[in-house]
């Protein structure tokens, strides 16, 4: 079966508790359509971006999922219906990956590339051009200061 990502913004005013129960209950309705949930994680109330029906935070939770796409379909129909569901998204992957997601991991153990001193990633530093490496200000062509002195006297 395909393997999908499933994210949604749960309503603010919910109780950790509710919105964790709505996690369970799309849980319920993806296995009694033939699927299976491998891992669900509640992520919390955040702040978002944006303001979504008058809400400015909301409940986020993430669900991986192995389901044929008839189920995904119906627990989206159903999460669209839904009072207290703002977002959804969903995205077929390849494989899942391996252990928590990058929202739950902690800041210190999420991957970082090979970083240099000033932020810049690997490789040698380049060194900027000294003033004497670029072409002098004053030779710009056509775009010369006298423009359209053959059009005649401005008025």
């Amino acid at each position: 079966m395909p393997l999908y990502e499933h994210v949604f913004i749960a309503r603010q005013d919910l109780s950790n508790t509710q919105a964790e129960g709505l996690v369970e209950h799309f849980t319920a309705v993806l296995s009694d359509n033939g699927g299976k949930v491998v891992e669900s994680e509640y992520w919390g109330v955040k702040t978002m971006a944006y303001k979504i029906n008058k809400n400015r935070k909301g409940h986020y939770a993430f669900l991986r999922s192995d389901a044929p796409s008839s189920a995904v379909q119906e627990m989206e129909r159903l999460m669209r219906l839904h009072d207290d569901v703002m977002r959804v998204m969903t995205i077929k992957v390849d494989v899942h990956g391996e252990g928590p997601s990058v929202q739950m991991q902690k800041r210190d153990e999420r991957e970082r590339g090979d970083r240099d001193d000033r932020g810049g990633f690997g490789g040698e530093r380049r060194e900027r051009p000294s003033f004497g490496d670029r072409p002098d200000r004053g030779d710009r062509g056509d775009r010369g200061g006298d423009r359209g002195a053959d059009r005649g006297p401005r008025r």
